[in-house]
């Protein structure tokens, strides 16, 4: 009698008893997007911050998987402050149009040509962006506001819970924070309040970049390694643009660099890399000691708690 053929099929984690396997990047997406989902059912008018940087676009991503095959249910909020990399403004235009998303625009450069805000003697932009950012949320009704923030990222950020009290300012208080015990999330706010929501707070900048590689999610590509006309200043690779530099005593060089952030030209330094591809990145990121925020953000190096005292103002 012939024995018959064996066939080397998977185990059915449901018929074997055993845990389905999950690794980490899993875990963290269904947090997100159950987090999503749970904004969804329970503010009116939620809206996703976007910046045209690898957090927010992993973000957009993630809402897109949660409600697919419908479309996301709230529109994105850029705070545009007119010193933006050209890459990451075509990048941005680019992602709305394929994926049909709704895209509401506020400008600080409007509101230094009307009055509302003044240039500051540094030519930083990033601080002047809370006013603009507040007056989108309120114009618009928005009562929940997703950002892209981690809790590697800076310090204040780490203090933050995944829904973050705003007062009807806008203004962030750490002492009024709620506790947020078994992933149990609270939203409610009084009229004219609303509520910061961060489904990224448990992912690093490492986690990022794997989800980025595992899910094929396109970036801006100065991301990656390219040829640029840089000055050194303080420590960090800054490109001339229409913010101004160089100034006097520095030095144009053409170096091989990539941005670990994407924010305002004027304050954003690049770093020098031979990181082409995601893989590269990845490796880079790995034997980083520096977050991304702390090696090419002159804004929050202004001094120990610049982030905490911008996010009190309302900053994102």
């Amino acid at each position: 009698m012939t024995a018959e053929p064996q066939l080397d099929l998977p185990q059915d984690p449901v018929s074997t008893g055993a845990p389905p396997q999950v690794d980490n990047l899993d875990a963290l997406e269904s947090e997100a997007i159950h987090i999503f989902r749970e904004v969804a059912g329970e503010f009116d008018r939620p809206v996703i911050l976007f910046s045209g940087g690898k957090d927010s676009t992993v973000l957009v991503h993630l809402a897109i998987k949660a409600f697919r095959p419908a479309p996301v249910p709230f529109p994105l909020l850029h705070v545009d402050t007119g010193h933006n990399f050209d890459e990451v403004i075509e990048f941005r235009d680019r992602l709305v149009a394929e994926h049909d998303l709704r895209l509401v625009v506020s400008s600080v450069q409007d509101y230094i040509d009307d009055g509302r805000l003044a240039e500051r003697p540094d030519g930083i932009r990033n601080p002047l962006q809370t006013t603009p950012l507040l007056d989108g949320i309120t114009e618009n009704k928005f009562d929940a506001v997703f950002g892209g923030g981690r809790r590697d990222e800076e310090r204040a950020r780490a203090k933050e819970r995944i829904f973050s009290l705003r007062n009807a300012f806008g203004q962030w208080d750490p002492r009024r924070q709620r506790p947020e015990l078994w992933n149990l999330y609270n939203g409610r706010h009084r009229p004219g309040e609303h509520v910061r929501v961060f489904p990224l707070s448990n992912w690093t900048e490492l986690d990022i970049w794997r989800y980025i590689q595992r899910e094929k999610i396109a970036l801006p590509e100065i991301y990656y390694a390219h040829r640029r006309q840089v000055h050194l200043r303080d420590g960090m690779w800054l490109t001339s643009g229409p913010w101004g530099g160089p100034r006097e005593g520095e030095t144009v060089e053409e170096k091989v660099v990539r941005y670990r952030t994407v924010g305002d030209g004027s304050c954003t330094g690049a770093v020098e890399s031979e990181a082409y591809t995601v893989d590269d990145v990845i490796a880079e990121v790995a034997a980083s000691r520096l977050t991304e925020r702390g090696a090419t953000r002159a804004d929050d190096r202004m001094s120990e708690a610049a982030m905490e005292d911008r996010k009190r103002e309302g900053y994102f």
